[in-house]
C-alpha cells in the first residue's frame, strides 16, 4: 500500500492468472523447466487467412486513427456473425469494438455502475469481473456453486442473491474457469428469475462460444424478454488464437453502446487498425474453419481428465467447453507435503509451482477456494509431463 497512490489502485488485486504467468517466467529465467498451465491462451498459430488479411491491411496502408467504436465494415461483419451464430439481430449503433473483451467489460462497468451498486457473480467467475466492478464503485456479490452442480448457479440461488441494490449480473458460458456450459433450459430458468427484476442488466461473456463440446451455444439475449436487458460480449482471442491482437466487441441496447463509445473515446479511442482488418476476415469465416482447434481441445480434455483421475484426492468433473479443468483439491488442505503445509488453494498452486515446476492458478482468485484452474491449452506432451510431475509431487 503506497500512500502516494490512489485508494482505487491500492485496493485493486493483481490478476492472479497474470501474476502466476509472471512468476513462471521468472523461474524460467532462473533456469527452471516450468510447464505453464496457468494462462488461457491457445497454443495454435493464427489461421493463415487472418494473417493474410493483416498483411493486406499493411499493404493497403491502414495506419490512421480508427473510429472509436470500430470500422463500419468490421461492425457489419460482427452484425452478420451475431445473426449467423447466435440468431441475434443488432444494428451498427449497437456494436462497439474495443481493445479486447476485457476493455469491453471495463467499459460496461464504468457506464452502468454507481457507487454501492451490487454485481452478481455466479462463482467461480473470471478473475477480473470482481475488480473491474469494484473500480467502478460496484460491490461484487458472489453466488456460490460447487463441483456437484457442475459449477452452475440455480434459479433459487440467483433469486436469493438479488436485492434492491442489484444492478448487474456478469457470467460466462462456456465458463472461465470451470468450463461449464449453460443449456437453453438452464438459461431460461435463470431468465425467468431475472424478468421479475427489470432493473438488472445481464452481461453475457461469450468469448469461449466456439470452444463448446455440447450440441450448441445459447445466448441470453436470444430470449426476447431478455434482449433489451442483455449485453453480449465476445472477441477473437480464444476461438481464433488471436490473444495478442486485442479485439473484443459488444452487442448491446443502443443507449449502453453509445455510453461505451463515449467512455472509450476518453480512454483509448479506437482499437488497432491492422487487428481490426484481420478480425473482419476471422468473423467472415465459417466456424468450421477453426473446428480443428476445437477437436484438439476436446482430445486434450479427455487426456487431462484421465490423468487427473489417477491422482488420489483430486476430484474433477467433465467440463463442456473452454479449455480448463477446475478440480476440487480440498482433500489436501491441512496436509503437509515435503515439509510444506497446504492450508488453501493458494498454497496448493504454489506448491505445484515450486515442487512440480507446473504453473496453475488458485481457485480463490475465481471465487472458489476449494479448487485450482488448470489450462489444457497446451501440447499433449506438456499435459502428460505436467500431470506426471503433479502426481509425483502429491504422492
Amino acid at each position: 500500500m503506497n500512500p502516494k497512490l490512489s485508494n482505487r489502485v491500492n485496493q485493486m488485486a493483481t490478476s492472479a492468472t497474470l501474476a502466476m504467468a509472471a512468476k513462471a517466467r521468472e523461474l524460467r529465467e532462473q533456469g527452471k523447466d516450468i510447464i505453464g498451465l496457468s494462462l488461457g491462451e491457445p497454443d495454435f498459430t493464427v489461421p493463415n487467412f487472418v494473417k493474410n488479411a493483416a498483411i493486406q491491411a499493411v499493404k493497403d496502408d491502414y495506419h490512421s486513427y480508427t473510429p472509436v467504436d470500430g470500422y463500419g465494415d468490421l461492425k457489419q461483419a460482427i452484425i452478420t456473425k451475431f445473426q449467423r451464430d447466435n440468431k441475434l439481430t443488432y444494428t451498427a449503433s449497437q456494436i462497439v469494438v474495443s481493445t479486447g473483451a476485457k476493455q469491453s467489460l471495463a467499459n460496461l462497468a464504468q457506464v452502468l455502475l454507481n457507487e454501492g451498486d451490487e454485481v452478481l457473480l455466479p462463482a467461480p467467475y473470471w478473475v477480473s469481473y470482481s475488480d473491474i466492478s469494484k473500480v467502478a464503485g460496484g460491490i461484487p456479490v458472489e453466488i456460490p456453486t460447487s463441483i456437484n452442480s457442475d459449477f452452475k448457479v440455480t434459479p433459487e440461488a440467483l433469486e436469493a442473491a438479488i436485492t434492491p441494490k442489484t444492478k448487474l449480473m456478469i457470467y460466462s458460458s462456456p465458463c472461465n474457469p470451470s468450463g461449464s456450459v449453460y443449456s437453453k433450459a438452464e438459461l431460461r430458468a435463470l431468465a425467468d428469475v431475472l424478468v421479475k427484476h427489470p432493473n438488472i442488466i445481464v452481461v453475457s461473456d461469450e468469448i469461449y462460444e466456439h470452444i463448446n463440446y455440447t450440441e450448441g451455444h445459447v445466448s441470453m439475449a436470444g430470449f426476447p424478454d431478455m434482449y433489451d436487458r442483455t449485453v453480449t460480449v465476445n472477441g477473437v482471442s480464444k476461438a481464433f488464437s488471436m490473444t495478442g491482437w486485442r479485439i473484443g466487441y459488444i452487442g448491446a441496447p443502443e443507449y449502453i453502446a453509445r455510453a461505451c463509445n463515449k467512455m472509450q473515446g476518453q480512454v483509448t479511442s479506437g482499437a488497432n487498425c491492422i487487428a481490426q482488418r484481420a478480425t473482419i476476415a476471422a468473423l467472415q469465416a465459417q466456424p468450421s474453419e477453426i473446428q480443428y482447434m476445437i477437436d484438439a481441445f476436446k482430445e486434450r480434455r479427455t487426456l487431462i481428465l484421465g490423468l487427473l483421475a489417477e491422482i488420489p484426492g483430486i476430484k474433477a468433473n467433465e467440463p463442456d467447453g473452454a479449455f480448463y479443468v477446475f478440480p476440487d483439491i480440498s482433500y489436501y488442505f491441512g496436509k503437509t507435503l515435503r515439509g510444506k503445509t497446504i492450508d488453501n488453494a493458494g498454497d496448493f498452486a504454489l506448491y505445484l509451482l515450486e515442487e512440480a515446476n507446473v504453473a496453475t492458478v488458485t481457485g480463490q482468485a475465481f471465487g472458489d477456494p476449494s479448487c485450482i484452474r488448470i489450462s489444457y491449452a497446451a501440447s499433449e506432451e506438456d499435459i502428460k509431463e505436467a500431470l506426471r510431475r503433479i502426481k509425483e509431487a502429491l504422492a
